[in-house]
């Protein structure tokens, strides 16, 4: 782990007018943040750069900027309404909810009666070193039982017009990359585009998450930069599937982009999906982690998402959603290379590689050693 603590870079995002709690002068919003005089310039930074680097000083990219309330069909299509979901748990005590799949990752509160009923903290997974049990309450106040786990959707509900009924049900969108797949078509016959090619959006995107936290590492509104590469799944680039050869260009095109701005080798790692972490849209997806304070954790995924979105889009909307092979003479769904990142992660990962303390004639001092 890096060794700025996240406290000790949360306190300095505010002295320093980083990074503000949103609405703090009511008591705050849960996993909200606002972005001070410093943050917002530093931010915009980063996606200054990153629109440079990957859309504007490449021959093969065009940029897009998709609205956030689109069709609900929109989500039904990509598979959002049904399966964009986390298992969730409730204590029945403290009312407190928990990620059903993380709960025995968490370190957890209990009432030790052997040392007559003394209150200890014991680390994720382990057993009390005085009576030996293990926990089965809430890990968060010890007392309360668990109930079941049940599907819960992270997507904002929301309604279009003035009436509020089924009708006019919309949401905003959990991600940026299905305003991409609607418009494919559209891009394709205005710019006459010929696979393979990308675009870029950069734009907010709102998951209600049951267990956000770690400052801007998870919240509940962010912002992404999405590229969505087309490809011919029928080409092949020295001997491999064009998809896998692109898909490899992508992760190392990337993992040099946060290199080149100041992200420290031994910080960052890649982390290959197992089959069984795969989403279901996903042929391979390779996460580049960051040696974040609470450990290593995502700070991009690079997905080969194959097909499905454009053909599920297709079937869902009635409308061909192709590309046209001059050469074989026939209609092509391409497969998509996904690189996403967050802007905010970005941001967070940079100022933690940056932090420095120094000892300017007996007193500390912090500096920031950002990539100019």
């Amino acid at each position: 782990m890096t060794s700025t603590s996240m406290d000790v870079l949360v306190s300095l995002c505010k002295r320093r007018g980083f990074v503000f709690q949103s609405s703090e002068i009511y008591g705050g919003t849960g996993s909200c943040w606002d972005y001070g005089p410093l943050g917002v310039e530093l931010r915009n930074n980063i996606k200054r750069v990153w629109w440079r680097d990957f859309v504007q000083q490449r021959a093969d990219m065009v940029g897009l900027d998709a609205s956030i309330l689109m069709h609900p069909t929109v989500w039904k299509a990509s598979g959002h309404v049904d399966h964009f979901t986390d298992p969730m748990v409730d204590c029945l005590e403290c009312k407190r909810r928990f990620r059903a799949d993380q709960v025995d990752a968490l370190p957890w509160v209990h009432y030790c009666e052997a040392t007559k009923g003394n209150k200890f903290t014991i680390t994720a997974g382990e057993a009390c070193k005085h009576c030996g049990a293990r926990r089965t309450l809430c890990p968060e106040c010890g007392k309360g039982d668990l109930t079941a786990p049940r599907q819960f959707n992270l997507m904002f509900k929301t309604f279009m017009g003035p009436v509020e009924e089924d009708a006019s049900l919309t949401y905003l969108r959990p991600e940026t990359a299905q305003g991409i797949f609607v418009n494919f078509d559209n891009v394709l016959q205005s710019t006459r585009r010929k696979l393979p090619f990308g675009i870029a959006q950069i734009g907010k995107a709102f998951r209600n998450e049951i267990t956000p936290g770690n400052f801007i590492f998870r919240s509940r509104e962010f912002e992404q930069m999405e590229i969505e590469f087309f490809v011919n799944p029928n080409d092949a680039v020295d001997g491999r599937p064009a998809d896998e050869h692109w898909h490899d260009r992508w992760i190392a095109d990337c993992q040099g982009w946060f290199a080149r701005y100041g992200l420290q080798p031994d910080n960052v790692t890649l982390h290959e999906h197992a089959r069984d972490e795969l989403a279901h849209y996903a042929k391979r997806t390779v996460d580049l982690l960051y040696r974040f304070p609470m450990g290593w954790s995502e700070l991009m995924g690079i997905a080969n998402r194959t097909d499905f979105d454009l053909k599920q889009h297709a079937k869902f909307s009635g409308k061909s959603l192709t590309w046209f092979d001059e050469e074989r003479k026939e209609h092509v769904v391409p497969f998509v290379i996904e690189p996403s990142a967050g802007v905010d992660r970005a941001l967070l990962a940079f100022l933690l590689d940056a932090y420095r303390e120094e000892e300017v004639r007996g007193e500390k001092r912090v500096v920031l050693r950002l990539h100019p």
